[in-house]
């Protein structure tokens, strides 16, 4: 929530700038715009920073690409072809991926299998829906 001690000067004058003139009303009424946006946002970001973060890796790019585009769940020795990299490191990446939520893993014996969360569906949906669209 913002917290309005003064009326800011700059959003007054920007306020003047677009009306062509401006009151203490006309600023209050941005503020309480402002302020509905911002109570919108989440107040507490850390596990779409987690996840957003765990993207930022290329491996766990990768990973979490090769399992949204698998019709079903793939396992370590499955993703090893495919990823240049340790399967120790895939293991690692599974791991950290898992811990943000963006995939899951069910163990069958010795083997683990992993898939996609519906979160990591949608945020591989949103990328591709924005490829190409950078400049936009």
């Amino acid at each position: 929530m913002i917290i309005r001690m003064a009326q800011p000067d700059r959003l007054h004058r920007l306020v003047a700038d677009e009306l062509g003139e401006c009151c203490d009303a006309d600023v209050t009424a941005r503020l309480e715009t402002l302020e509905s946006l911002a109570a919108d946002v989440p107040d507490d970001p850390a596990s779409d920073l987690a996840a957003l973060s765990t993207l930022g890796d290329d491996t766990r790019y990768r990973l979490v690409r090769l399992l949204v585009a698998a019709a079903d769940e793939l396992c370590v020795c499955e993703l090893s072809p495919l990823v240049d990299v340790s399967d120790s490191a895939i293991s690692h990446a599974l791991s950290d991926l898992t811990d943000a939520g963006l995939v899951t893993r069910r163990k069958e014996g010795t083997w683990r299998y992993y898939r996609p969360t519906e979160r990591a569906d949608r945020l591989v949906a949103a990328l591709d829906a924005t490829r190409g669209n950078i400049d936009d």
